[in-house]
């Protein structure tokens, strides 16, 4: 199945969501190449970027649940490497 790369940007504006946060991504796991977080305490946000390598449905898939985690917000941008021609 041909995948593809993306960078899901997460914004945690509610810490008490992290445990959800950290579990979907551990159920994901097989699919990310890396992830950086960075804890920004003066607006008392998380600000995590998560690179994918995955069939388009399985990222679409991810985004989809971690937005519906309440105090998160979610984006994620695809490369055009494996976009359908």
């Amino acid at each position: 199945m041909e995948t593809r790369v993306a960078l899901i940007g997460i914004v945690v504006e509610n810490l008490d969501s992290a445990e959800k946060l950290n579990g979907l991504l551990h159920d994901y796991g097989q699919y990310i190449i890396g992830r950086m977080g960075i804890p920004y305490e003066k607006k008392g946000v998380s600000i995590i970027s998560v690179a994918v390598d995955a069939p388009q449905d399985i990222i679409s898939a991810l985004s989809g649940k971690l937005g519906k985690v309440k105090g998160i917000t979610v984006k994620t941008v695809y490369s055009k490497l494996g976009e359908a021609k």
